[in-house]
């Protein structure tokens, strides 16, 4: 009898006394994680000439953090100027990227390979490789990878100092998007279209930087927008 009466005043007791337990500081739930975003590319992505926050993949993370409720870690961006996709695929494995799965994957890549001159049939095997290791970087879901066509440089000032044929650099970049957008619905990976908006503001001086090819802080805050349309849709808590 007594041994059931401690029994009743320890259970008692432990109850009165739940509330003042802390739980350690260190156990936190996956909820409380800020969500990951892994940004790959060339010169578009890491921003030629702007400031570390006017790139495309810090805006966007500024919109998702400031207009949703879902809390985004920094951009982590594998990305240089002048990257062909090949020279990408590389340069990802120097980086050797850890955080996997991503919960996002963005990848804009393929002008550089096309100012090379290499042929659209080429671009379109070497892009397929490229896409699937990103949906591998987020997890092998396709819906988490978003990708950014090309934009075209030939409506730059730059392409007007060097005399380009501004026709046949459209027609390509054209060929480059549509080879692009194919692989993408092979796979079920969204799509986004910026390359029209770029060729009517493109030549606009504050639409450039101090190079007179790449794209302005204005530019990159009209593809995050669209980006931020796009990711604002997945159901990352899913």
């Amino acid at each position: 009898m007594k041994m059931y009466s401690l029994f009743i005043f320890i259970s008692v007791l432990l109850a009165c006394n739940t509330a003042s337990i802390e739980l350690p500081q260190n156990l936190t739930t996956v909820k409380d994680q800020p969500l990951t975003y892994l940004a790959l590319g060339d010169s578009y992505t890491i921003g030629e000439g702007v400031p570390e926050k006017d790139r495309y993949p810090n805006i966007l993370v500024e919109k998702l953090n400031t207009q949703t409720e879902l809390k985004w870690g920094k951009p982590e961006i594998i990305a240089k100027t002048g990257w062909t996709v090949d020279e990408l695929d590389k340069g990802i494995n120097e980086a050797a990227p850890t955080g996997t799965p991503y919960d996002l994957v963005t990848l804009l890549i393929g002008v550089n390979n096309q100012y090379r001159g290499r042929s659209v049939d080429d671009y379109r095997v070497d892009f397929e490789l490229m896409l699937l290791r990103a949906i591998g970087f987020a997890g092998n879901r396709p819906n988490r990878v978003v990708v950014v066509s090309i934009p075209d440089w030939g409506v730059t000032p730059f392409a007007d100092k060097r005399s380009t044929d501004k026709q046949k650099v459209a027609a390509e970049i054209d060929a480059y998007n549509q080879a692009k957008k194919s692989v993408c619905g092979k796979f079920g990976v969204k799509f986004v279209e910026i390359t029209e908006h770029y060729r009517r503001v493109g030549a606009q001086p504050e639409m450039v930087v101090a190079d007179q090819l790449h794209p302005s802080g204005k530019v990159y805050e009209h593809w995050a927008s669209e980006l931020f349309k796009v990711v604002n849709s997945i159901k990352f808590q899913q």
